[in-house]
């Protein structure tokens, strides 16, 4: 696991911290030529630069968020922002379906639109792959 998700890991409190620990520990083993870092103070991951995953502490929950998700057609994963964007919220790790996870990390590299140059084309986002 990256030393700074680690880090950000370990400052949850310990319900939080096993669904970060769980969530990091199936993201890195799914996405093994993705990289990771802390980005905008969460953990992400990115192809080509790219953001395809990554979550973070809410208040009440951990928010597993798919920057493409609203492409993936997953009824568990709920619409977020104006984008493409969906999210799962966890409250405890024994929510976390391994089955289910692993899926919408093979969609999440299948089924990618172009974060990484949103700025450049004003807003406008373009399918990848």
């Amino acid at each position: 696991m990256n030393n700074e998700i680690e880090a950000y890991n370990n400052k949850q409190e310990v319900n939080d911290k096993a669904i970060c620990d769980a969530l990091a520990t199936i993201i890195d083993a799914n996405l093994s030529n993705a990289e990771s870092k802390i980005w905008h103070a969460h953990p992400v991951w990115f192809l080509d630069g790219n953001p395809i995953v990554g979550y973070s502490k809410l208040k009440d929950s951990v928010r597993l968020l798919f920057w493409s998700g609203q492409s993936f057609d997953e009824p568990a994963l709920k619409n977020e922002g104006s984008f493409k964007a969906a999210e799962f919220r966890y409250t405890s790790a024994a929510q976390i379906n391994i089955p289910d996870l692993k899926r919408w990390l093979e969609k999440a590299v299948a089924i990618q639109w172009d974060y990484k140059n949103l700025v450049k084309r004003k807003g406008q986002l373009e399918r990848l792959k």
